[in-house]
């Protein structure tokens, strides 16, 4: 099976001397292509820095970060940035539509920055809000939408560059439970048609939904294959 992300002793530390703050400390972990996975723990556990440096948004102070069987800890700011555009897709619990586009405008941003040609990009961008449930909402903008439809808008957006990796940041936090059960279905049709999808939550109903729990704790993974079940005993215990 391929491996997507592969962690390799990564340690992130801010500040300097007295002032240090060892965010992520020895971080092993993997995760294989077509996993359905969530990030857990307490507040200033690590998993938000986790994220920020499995999306290449972040860098660690040491330790190796293989995404796609590429050392993405040693490129440079521009070869990130590229494989920001190409490998990763981003949901967050905002949704960072432009107001001024449509839907469809706003999907296909992403395409536009990796240069491909016009025509492709309308066609790939309906595809994609099709996909999500929105093919009669291209022409909307983001404020002739609910909640729910403009995190479907973002979420095309992020699988439109046919990703290796789609990443969500707490994506239902800002959602009512019903909007935010329609939201996490998408997430688990589009990781039964073979995506990656590694999702940040502070939400035990939200994870107990993914296959796979990571659980962090203190800078570290305390376990790294955590079932739903699993989960529920130690978010008991927290």
């Amino acid at each position: 099976m391929q491996t997507i992300i592969r962690l390799e002793h990564i340690s992130k530390v801010y500040g300097s001397e007295n002032t240090e703050v060892h965010a992520l400390q020895d971080v092993n972990l993997v995760v294989e292509a077509g996993e359905y996975c969530s990030i857990m723990g307490p507040s200033g556990s690590g998993k938000s820095t986790a994220m920020n440096v499995i999306g290449c948004l972040d860098r660690p102070t040491s330790g190796s970060y293989y995404l796609d069987n590429v050392d993405v800890a040693r490129l440079s700011d521009e070869e990130l940035a590229h494989v920001r555009n190409r490998k990763i897709g981003f949901v967050f619990q905002q949704f960072h539509l432009l107001p001024q586009l449509t839907a469809m405008e706003n999907v296909m941003l992403p395409m536009v920055y990796a240069g491909i040609a016009n025509n492709e990009r309308k066609e790939r961008a309906a595809e994609a809000l099709t996909r999500v449930g929105l093919a009669n909402r291209l022409n909307n903008k983001p404020t002739q939408l609910s909640g729910g439809q403009q995190q479907r808008v973002a979420i095309a957006r992020a699988i439109v560059n046919r990703p290796v990796l789609l990443l969500a940041d707490e994506p239902t936090g800002a959602l009512d439970s019903h909007t935010t059960q329609e939201v996490l279905n998408i997430f688990t049709e589009l990781n039964d048609s073979g995506i990656t999808v590694v999702m940040v939550t502070h939400e035990p109903e939200v994870a107990r939904q993914t296959k796979r729990v990571v659980w962090f704790r203190d800078g570290e993974v305390v376990n790294a294959y955590l079932s739903p079940t699993e989960m529920n005993q130690m978010t008991l215990a927290r």
